[in-house]
């Protein structure tokens, strides 16, 4: 099993990303803070991005369990999702 080194940036925007450490091209995963949550979380703006990333990876790792099919080959139309 191979390991890739990931890193942690702020983006120009304000918008904090998860990329291929040394890549320029697009992030993996982008995090918007509005201005309001970005005037709350002020200095701690980074540390809760992280949380959230560890978060989805750890939940990425644990897909079999969550849905054991999901390795299963099917052609997958995108499909938007509103969460509340």
């Amino acid at each position: 099993m191979s390991s890739e080194t990931f890193e942690i940036i702020e983006l120009a925007n304000g918008d904090v990303a998860l990329r291929r450490a040394g890549e320029r091209e697009d992030p993996l995963v982008r995090i918007h803070f509005s201005e309001e949550s970005r005037h709350f979380l002020r200095e701690h703006k980074i540390a809760i991005a992280r949380a959230m990333l560890e978060a989805g990876i750890e939940a990425v790792q644990n897909i079999d369990e969550i849905d054991p099919d999901f390795h299963e080959e099917e052609e997958l139309e995108p499909i938007n999702h509103t969460i509340h």
